[in-house]
């Protein structure tokens, strides 16, 4: 069974949003094994600095590094590609016919540090739009959920 692995920064207040997240990760048993794992977001001053950032990113990116370990790693980043519902069904289709772990890299509010993006083997985007990264979270686990949905040939609401 593929595994599919989230590693992101920051944990979920909301219930709301944990309701989502639970309740597609139960959707997802049936397709996949999923983990999420969550590591701890640096505190941003309110007034911080270019060079404050990139060094928040860097510490969060060191703990992201420790997470990715023998998988193909995409990360979320407004500079990756875009795909329609059915392209990224397929292309995890087409990963998990080459390597049984997915790793789905989310940064925090900073985004993710070069050195991160740098081990990743792909970049992808949901949207040019700005989401918070908590929300991001839900759109991936749904997009996850329709996409095994899409590969099974089963169908899904529109």
């Amino acid at each position: 069974m593929l595994h599919i692995n989230i590693v992101c920064v920051g944990k979920i207040k909301e219930n709301y949003l944990k309701d989502a997240i639970a309740e597609y990760s139960k959707r997802l048993s049936k397709y996949c094994k999923l983990q999420i794992t969550e590591i701890a977001d640096e505190p941003i001053p309110e007034n911080v600095s270019s060079k404050m950032a990139e060094n928040i990113k860097n510490i969060e990116g060191t703990k992201i590094l420790s997470q990715l370990k023998n998988s193909y790693v995409l990360c979320l980043d407004l500079k990756g590609k875009q795909f329609t519902s059915e392209e990224f069904s397929a292309k995890i289709e087409n990963i998990s016919s080459f390597n049984s772990s997915i790793t789905f890299v989310i940064g925090g509010s900073l985004g993710l540090s070069h050195e991160v993006l740098s081990h990743s083997n792909e970049l992808i985007c949901f949207s040019k739009m700005t989401f918070p990264h908590q929300l991001i979270r839900v759109f991936l686990l749904e997009q996850l959920f329709r996409g095994f949905k899409i590969a099974n040939n089963e169908t899904y609401h529109r």
